[in-house]
């Protein structure tokens, strides 16, 4: 099967019950201070990865992490994963600065979220 390729995993997004307390054990982890630091998301860049701390799950209600695969066209890929077997979870949504991003679910419910930057 060809398509649009993924360009890796580069962003992880955990639900936190306690944002403060989750913020001060992600720092102490990668070593480093949060880049972003509101109250609706803490984010973390380290090696390359993004690390993002998400309060209640957010309005997308995770429930545990969401690996977000990050690819060139978010809705080619989109089309080409439901078209392989994928159920849309959340649409693609616009979510500030270019970034859109989308979540799918595989055939037994593991949520894979995509992620396009312009």
């Amino acid at each position: 099967m060809t398509g649009s390729p993924a360009q890796g995993i580069r962003t992880v997004l955990h639900p936190v019950s306690d944002l403060a307390a989750a913020k001060a054990v992600y720092a102490a982890l990668l070593g480093v201070p949060p880049e972003n630091d509101s109250p609706y998301y803490v984010g973390f860049v380290v090696g390359g990865q993004r690390i993002g701390l998400v309060p209640g799950g957010g309005p997308q209600g995770m429930t545990s992490p969401v690996a977000y695969w990050h690819v060139p066209d978010i809705e080619a890929k989109l089309a080409e994963v439901t078209a392989a077997g994928a159920t849309v979870k959340e649409p693609v949504r616009d979510v500030g600065g270019g970034r859109r991003v989308a979540t799918v679910t595989d055939p037994d419910g593991n949520v894979l979220g995509l992620i396009q930057d312009r």
